[in-house]
């Protein structure tokens, strides 16, 4: 899940070497924290977050494979 979503964002942004993805695992349940430059922040979640609920949805169904619930959060 963590690759996925860094792929995905590092895609996306103007500065890739600023993205970092951090796991916090539960019994059920996997937060993934997103933090991008401030700059990047636009592209990230989209217009009226759009983009940030495509990321969502992809992440979710890749977690369905393994059983999991997952949260995306972006964080500055």
């Amino acid at each position: 899940m963590k690759e996925l979503l860094e792929s995905i964002a590092k895609a996306l942004v103007d500065y890739p070497d600023e993205v970092s993805v951090n796991e916090v695992e539960g019994e059920k349940s996997l937060i993934l924290e997103l933090k991008v430059s401030k700059e990047d922040m636009g592209k990230v979640i989209g217009k009226q977050g759009r983009i940030a609920k495509a990321i969502r949805t992809v992440v979710k169904a890749a977690a369905v494979k393994e059983d999991k619930r997952v949260v995306v959060e972006i964080i500055q």
